[in-house]
């Protein structure tokens, strides 16, 4: 299995926008199907906005499965960071921008990271198979990151 130090990445691009809309963007979670290689619909449960606290609802299509997770918005400190954490702490997902160039441009930072949470519910739903599970997800993330950062990047600089 992996190593805890190996479950968690982050990358980072340079965005041609303000940080105030990069946040905009990333935080309109119903967008998020336009940049996510994974997350092809999601939504705020309760109708409401980026706010700590708030659930967001995901639908992610793989090749291999689909499944929906609700996830905890657990920062929202508009323009600087955006983060929330899955299915009770499996995991946590989330942006740092910071100003470029006296906030004419913004360098967005997406970071994953199992938490010590998500180990223990990978061991027990999936047993001795747990590790290759959790690689999986690692892989995934380290693919999908830079992923979503370019597309990030194209959307936003295109509007």
């Amino acid at each position: 299995m992996a190593g805890m130090e190996s479950l968690r990445h982050r990358e980072s691009i340079e965005i041609n926008a303000p940080p105030e809309t990069v946040y905009d963007l990333v935080t309109d979670v119903s967008r998020t199907g336009q940049w996510s290689p994974v997350c092809k619909e999601s939504w705020y449960k309760d109708g409401g906005g980026p706010r700590v606290g708030a659930v967001i609802v995901g639908k992610n299509v793989t090749p291999q499965r689909e499944w929906q997770t609700e996830s905890e918005v657990v920062a929202a400190d508009r323009p600087r960071a955006f983060a929330w954490v899955v299915n009770g702490n499996v995991a946590r997902w989330g942006y740092e921008l910071e100003p470029l160039d006296d906030g004419a441009r913004t360098r967005l930072t997406e970071s994953w990271e199992v938490l010590p949470s998500g180990v223990e519910f990978f061991s027990h739903k999936y047993g001795d198979d747990a590790g290759a599970q959790l690689d999986e997800r690692r892989r995934a993330a380290l693919e999908g990151i830079p992923a979503t950062l370019a597309a990030i990047k194209r959307v936003v600089e295109a509007e």
